[in-house]
């Protein structure tokens, strides 16, 4: 790898078609789509269910620190080698374990394989390219390899839904998800030894003053609580869509001789293949939305955030209503919103904090979304059992709207 090497085009390095099937096998978690229909058809209430996402939040939380000590110690091959080993275990054990406590314990088996992974890849494609002397090249290096990962998720959906058509069995999608990631961990293990050289040992956290004061500047705190309160939004209803398509498949007088299972799957794999695509022009966009609301960029975050989750309060009453074609067009819109809104805020919170304390804020930030998370997920599913998806998806929308004063960003004082 010499460093004075400056190809014409990047995508027909060998290395790069490695780092591009890595993210288009990874997002191949043919069960995804179907992951709550899954545990409904295991006899779990929505309950249950959000206390399995919370435990993945949570642990995926308390994993975080350790695991990127291991990165920083052993080398980050070796930590995505152990990711895709927990994913893999995590996968058998949904498969071939039907309890609860099994689930819960594959649940942090899979936050595991989170946290390993986490930023530690995007570390790797960054080292390569400090030895192949492109680093002016970071940008447009990541970004496509990032799009192979985002044609792996519109893959995934019509994947699924056929395994699932032809299996009528929920239970499948976990075991032929061994393949994408089996393969994925020949890939990684066999990754350039130079690719660790730019491993360092982790300096001490930043002070434990610049972390206080994040608490203490307002500014800071409203951007903090409204980016999390989002994303735990997001992440807490986001999936509820399944049971959504579900009933609209079976209310649809098309597949009468298939099971109610298949026909499910087949509306679902070309629902969440049709979010995904139009996701990924959202995200290749996000800029040009920027740009045109240059003026305000807060104005921008706050009627995101108020459109986003009005969408949920909406998403919830049409689906009381069994107007499930509204229903899914809300969660369409919360897709699009979330794609659009992480970048611009990522954008914000960089101008109010110190570029020293970044990786800090952003930390902050983090756990305050999987804290978040990991709340809302249970409740929403307690709301869900006794009153049905509907209500606790308004009843989750109105209340984040409500705060809504108390979180808005705002400008930075000059």
């Amino acid at each position: 790898m010499q460093g004075e090497e400056k190809p014409t085009t990047f995508t027909k390095d060998f290395q790069f078609m490695r780092f591009a099937a890595y993210g288009f096998l990874k997002n191949l978690r043919l069960f995804e789509p179907f992951m709550i229909l899954f545990f409904r058809s295991q006899g779990f209430d929505f309950f249950q269910i959000g206390v399995l996402y919370s435990i993945m939040e949570i642990s995926t939380n308390i994993l975080e620190i350790p695991t990127g000590i291991f990165a920083d110690t052993f080398g980050r091959r070796l930590s995505m080698v152990m990711s895709m080993s927990s994913y893999i275990i995590s996968f058998l054990i949904f498969f071939l374990f039907p309890n609860f406590w099994m689930y819960a314990f594959a649940m942090v088996l899979f936050a595991m394989g989170e946290a390993f992974r986490s930023g530690t890849h995007k570390a790797l494609i960054l080292s390569y390219l400090k030895i192949k002397g492109w680093e002016h090249l970071k940008t447009q290096y990541y970004g496509a390899t990032r799009s192979w990962s985002q044609m792996g998720s519109a893959v995934n959906a019509i994947l699924a839904g056929i395994l699932v058509v032809i299996t009528n069995n929920y239970k499948a999608v976990f075991l032929f998800s061994l393949i994408p990631y089996i393969i994925n961990l020949i890939n990684l293990a066999t990754y350039p030894k130079e690719l660790d050289q730019f491993v360092k040992k982790k300096k001490k956290r930043e002070t434990l003053g610049n972390f206080v004061s994040m608490f203490k500047d307002p500014l800071i705190l409203r951007a903090f609580m409204n980016s999390s309160i989002f994303m735990g939004v997001f992440k807490g209803t986001k999936d509820y869509l399944q049971p959504i398509l579900k009933d609209m498949a079976l209310a649809l007088p098309i597949f009468l001789w298939l099971s109610s299972k298949q026909k499910a799957a087949i509306v679902v794999g070309i629902t969440y293949s049709i979010i995904y695509f139009i996701n990924s022009m959202a995200s290749r966009n996000a800029y040009k939305v920027k740009e045109h609301f240059s003026a305000s960029l807060t104005s921008l975050i706050n009627w995101l955030y108020i459109i986003g989750i009005i969408g949920v309060a909406l998403a919830g009453i049409f689906y009381h209503f069994k107007l499930y074609y509204l229903a899914v067009l809300m969660f369409l819109v919360l897709y699009v919103l979330q794609n659009l809104r992480r970048p611009i805020m990522l954008d914000y919170i960089s101008e109010i904090i110190p570029a020293g304390s970044m990786a800090t804020g952003l930390s902050v930030e983090s756990q305050i979304k999987s804290l978040l998370a990991s709340v809302l997920a249970p409740f929403i599913g307690f709301l869900a059992d006794k009153l049905g998806i509907g209500i606790a998806l308004s009843t989750v929308g109105i209340l984040s709207l409500v705060v809504f004063p108390m979180v808005a960003v705002k400008e930075k004082s000059m």
